[in-house]
């Protein structure tokens, strides 16, 4: 039973789409309706309000990052499936038809509790990369695939699935930005 309540709770903390929540709350747009129609911070930035776009990114991140730690204090055998709900709730989130956002910052919020050294090597990647190519769809992609790479070497079998599952998650919830920066149509972003 307990697995089920935590695997909910974390699912249900996961769906709040603060980009949604703080567009429509400070800028009284609907942020589904600009840019990639995403609602993550990186559209949240095609708005033009940087403040808002990293207040969403904080929320997202915490949101992943609260589930798991508290999940790791009173259920610690359960942080993977916590991780996996949260994650899945950002990216299928029931209040919007299951229609949500790539997933990345609620990942990285998740990774900081499961493992603080991939976490931060995801953002100097992330970082890097960004600033090289001035993708953030291509900056999330090459960062996943690098931390699920690295974490075969910690030999911890959950932590390798959890992070293959969420790599093989945030490369369908980038898809349509595939396509795009192969045809050379994905919309760079001002760091």
């Amino acid at each position: 039973m307990e697995v089920l309540i935590i695997f909910l709770f974390s699912y249900l903390l996961g769906s709040v789409p603060f980009g949604l929540i703080l567009t429509k709350i400070f800028l009284k747009k609907d942020i589904r309706k600009i840019g990639s129609k995403n609602i993550g911070a990186t559209n949240v930035l095609r708005t033009g309000n940087k403040l808002i776009a990293i207040l969403t990114l904080l929320l997202d991140i915490s949101k992943g990052g609260v589930t798991v730690l508290v999940t790791k204090i009173y259920f610690p055998d359960l942080i993977y499936l916590s991780g996996l709900g949260a994650f899945l709730g950002h990216i299928f989130p029931v209040w919007l038809k299951f229609n949500g956002g790539k997933g990345v910052a609620t990942y990285l919020g998740i990774l900081f509790i499961l493992s603080s050294k991939l976490a931060l090597f995801f953002c100097l990647c992330w970082l890097i990369i960004a600033f090289i190519s001035k993708y953030s769809s291509l900056s999330s992609i090459i960062s996943t695939i690098i931390i699920f790479s690295i974490s075969l070497l910690e030999n911890n079998f959950e932590l390798n699935s959890y992070l293959f599952i969420t790599f093989v998650l945030v490369i369908y919830t980038h898809k349509l930005n595939i396509i795009r920066l192969k045809n050379k149509t994905e919309d760079k972003i001002k760091l």
